[in-house]
């Protein structure tokens, strides 16, 4: 055996230096045939010599030596390479300048709008649950990061490896005094007044670790330790006056506090930010995501000696808890799955190994979030569940449509996977906090993203039209866009029990910007069926839709649950069906079904702008021809930007073309604007460019007359746009009161009725101090408010048509006059 293993090792050493050779020495087939035959005409034909032989014999050691030092240096640079990663190689200081150099030049126009826009809604949020006793209410006016960035790697860049993840450390400095955040506070007792919070200098210093996952498709960073902070700030008076501008106790240290705890929870480690670097960003600006959530199972969760057949539970400080599992009894779990206010629970399961099944719907309010998932021991015959141990999944939307979900591993390791689109399911496992405690399994599934800005812009004209107009209520205070949205409450199940069967008499409230509506109370019943419709006028600026379900009840109604339902970008003439979970209880659902449709039916934007009086002007963008080529494959990407005042819209998208085809219809109310065409060129990664523009006039137009125009472009060497402009004006419509269901005189008086008797009931709801009454008392108010202005409307309608005919009787009059004394 031992020379059978000695005849291998030899031909496997002879096999590869002959491979080495052949490689090395590409002409040695040649060669080696030509020494043969040398060899043996000098054995057969002439007189033997042994140097034939010998020269071979010292060029095979030669050859053989270099082969033996080519495996031993490449043994060494496999041994060095090993030793770099795992020994914290520095990267020298010029590559670290040259990054701070780039740094300082694309902080300004991208980096800085960007990290302000994200750190405006954090220090929002923060300053909602934490501030000093001295100030009652604060809210941020500004926030500029400034023009200097923070300095990185300043003393080099430092490589490691832990597992199969790669982590770059580096320094973070960043002193700047360039900055300015604007806090507007209103102090409280003793003090009076306003005081303006300016903080116009920062100082975070720390070590920053950065580590790439998904191939690159994103990054996770975070501080190693707590880094050093540290805020100046300077006071003022606000726009009371009541307040001098001296320096506040405690507000600087409160600041340096807030922003301090703020890094630690969500980018000390082990906490960890994302960063998702898309191939391709859809410009999509999600507001918010519906998710499946499923519990699967939990492995491994006990530890430690089995006493009496039932192991003990080992808490994540390695302390055993009160009620471990006793004698002949083992473990029950279950786990409460939270993200923001919304809690849900599984079922109580048995053993180390349990298993649960339990599937929720979950919501989310943004981009991103927390999945947080707590592990609690029941014990029979206690009330109260004992809290073992947590683990956590985030979620993130990327720009190119896919989801980042991402947790921490084992040791420290990262668990990253990636949903290309929603409704693809992604399982994880995730090991609770805590060392040896065990992993839970879990189904993650992005139903839906909801996105901003898809409604806005269709509904522009109808927003400004509502503005304008004259007398339009509440649309002087909320943002109208010109559409209503249609809520169907269709139906609840699993609502929280209030009453000793287990069920309740429940009814639910809706309020949307100051308009309340209520539904009617169904009893007796955990899974309700209401079939209730009502109507909202759509608001702009993201505004929630705000559900608040109560069980009906002698001594006071109770609350079971809450939802806030994010209504923007909800397609014209699509109906939404959507389970939405109750917060701040441990079960519920309500069904609900939304649609937002125009104002008065598909023309409503249409019928506003002509309830205005002043007509509409009506752009259509047909083609373009002769573009310039804006690319480097010599096409262009073209689409048109359309400012008429201070509204602006956009065609789509034509790619790769110079002579594109649009075909899109654009209405404006006539307000005697400017309208100017701007064509770009789209570009997905850079800012677009301008491939031209020009101004389209339409003011000396006939009415109802559409002219058709090819007009050059400004601003570049050629290139022509296609478009056809109409003004339109409407005409004057008389509503007779025989056709009319209603006479103006009487639905004056219907309506005047209306509000006395309303008036009426205000009174008496006010005096009996019954807010809720009141509410939806000053709702019917303000829909009778706008069926009054509808009315005055009317009637102005109707007195210029009477003064166009009264003006066309005189003219016919004076012709006659005229004719008869000729």
């Amino acid at each position: 055996m031992p020379r059978k293993r000695l005849r291998d090792f030899y031909s496997k050493e002879a096999v590869g230096f002959l491979n080495h050779v052949m490689k090395d020495r590409p002409s040695l087939p040649f060669i080696l045939p030509l020494v043969f035959v040398a060899w043996a005409l000098e054995r057969w034909l002439v007189r033997f010599s042994n140097w034939v032989p010998l020269a071979v014999a010292i060029w095979a050691m030669i050859q053989y030596g270099k082969f033996q030092r080519r495996i031993l240096v490449e043994d060494l640079n496999k041994k060095w390479t090993r030793l770099i990663l795992n020994t914290l190689p520095i990267t020298p200081l010029e590559p670290c300048e040259w990054l701070n150099k780039l740094l300082m030049e694309i902080w300004p126009n991208y980096m800085e709008p960007k990290f302000s826009r994200n750190f405006t809604s954090i220090v929002e949020r923060r300053l909602k649950h934490r501030r000093p006793r001295l100030i009652e209410s604060i809210k941020l006016e500004d926030l500029s990061l400034g023009s200097c960035p923070p300095s990185l790697g300043m003393h080099g860049i430092h490589w490691s490896t832990s597992g199969e993840q790669r982590i770059m450390r580096m320094g973070f400095d960043w002193d700047t005094n360039d900055m300015n955040i604007m806090f507007l506070a209103k102090m409280a007792k003793p003090l009076r007044g306003t005081a303006r919070i300016v903080v116009n200098n920062l100082h975070i210093k720390g070590e920053l670790l950065i580590m790439p996952i998904l191939d690159g498709q994103a990054i996770l960073f975070s501080f190693e330790s707590t880094p050093e902070v540290r805020i100046g700030v300077v006071f003022g008076s606000g726009a009371s006056q009541g307040l001098p501008a001296t320096e506040l106790p405690g507000v600087s240290t409160w600041l340096v506090k807030i922003c301090t705890e703020t890094l630690s929870k969500t980018m000390v480690e082990p906490r960890r930010r994302c960063y998702s670097l898309p191939s391709t960003n859809l410009r999509k600006n999600a507001v918010g995501g519906l998710f499946s959530v499923k519990v699967v199972s939990a492995s491994k969760l006990l530890g430690g000696s089995t006493i009496g057949g039932a192991e003990r539970w080992q808490c994540s400080n390695g302390m055993s808890p009160s009620v471990g599992s006793s004698s002949g009894r083992s473990l029950q779990t279950l786990v409460e799955v939270e993200l923001g206010e919304l809690t849900r629970r599984t079922g109580v399961s048995e053993g180390a190994n349990p298993t649960w099944n339990a599937s929720f719907n979950m919501v989310l309010h943004e981009s991103s979030g927390i999945l947080r998932f707590h592990l609690y021991e029941w014990t029979p015959n206690n009330v109260k569940y004992d809290y073992q141990t947590s683990c956590e999944v985030k979620i993130r939307y990327v720009e190119d449509d896919s989801t980042i979900f991402w947790a921490i591993g084992h040791g420290s390791s990262i668990l990253a996977k990636q949903a290309e689109c929603c409704g693809k399911e992604v399982e994880m496992m995730v090991p609770f906090e805590g060392e040896n405690i065990g992993e839970l399994t879990v189904r993650l599934v992005v139903r839906e993203w909801q996105f901003a800005g898809i409604s806005a812009s269709g509904n522009r004209s109808a927003y400004v039209s509502s503005q304008n107009s004259v007398g339009s209520g509440l649309s002087q205070f909320e943002p109208r866009t010109g559409r209503k949205l249609i809520i169907t409450v269709k139906e609840g199940r699993n609502l929280a029990g209030k009453d000793r069967s287990g069920k309740c008499d429940p009814y639910v409230k809706l309020q949307y910007g100051k308009t309340l509506h209520k539904s009617r109370t169904i009893h007796h019943a955990s899974n309700p069926v209401w079939n209730q419709k009502f109507v909202f006028d759509e608001i702009g600026g993201g505004e929630y839709l705000k559900i608040k379900c109560y069980s009906a009840d002698i001594f006071g109604d109770d609350n079971i649950g809450s939802a806030c339902v994010n209504l923007e970008g909800i397609a014209a003439g699509l109906i939404k069906d959507v389970w939405m979970p109750l917060e701040k209880v441990s079960t519920g659902e309500l069904r609900l079904q939304i649609e937002a449709v125009n104002n008065e039916g598909s023309e409503g934007s249409q019928r506003s702008m002509k309830s205005q009086g002043n007509g509409w002007i009506e752009l259509v963008l047909i083609e373009a021809k002769d573009l310039v080529a804006a690319d480097l494959s010599g096409t262009s990407d073209p689409y048109v930007r359309v400012h008429y005042g201070n509204m602006k819209k956009r065609t789509k998208v034509v790619y790769k073309t110079l002579s594109p085809q649009w075909n899109q219809t654009l209405e404006f109310p006539d307000d005697g604007s400017q309208l100017v065409l701007h064509v770009k060129d789209y570009n997905a990664l850079l800012p677009t460019s301008s491939i031209g523009d020009c101004v389209v006039e339409y003011e000396r137009l006939p009415p109802n007359q559409m002219a058709d125009k090819w007009i050059p472009l400004q601003g570049v060497k050629k290139g022509e746009i296609h478009v056809q402009i109409t003004r339109k004006v409407p005409e004057i419509e008389r509503n007779s009161s025989v056709d009319s269901d209603i006479s103006s005189s009487s639905k004056g008086n219907h309506l005047s009725t209306q509000v006395s008797e309303l008036f009426g009931k205000l009174r008496g709801t006010a005096e009996d101090g019954d807010a809720e009454n009141l509410s939806l008392a000053l709702t019917k108010i303000e829909s009778l408010l706008d069926a009054q202005n509808g009315y005055m409307l009317q009637l102005e309608r109707e007195k210029a048509l009477l003064l166009s005919k009264s003006s066309l009787l005189d003219r016919e009059m004076s012709k006659h006059r005229n004719s008869s004394n000729r």
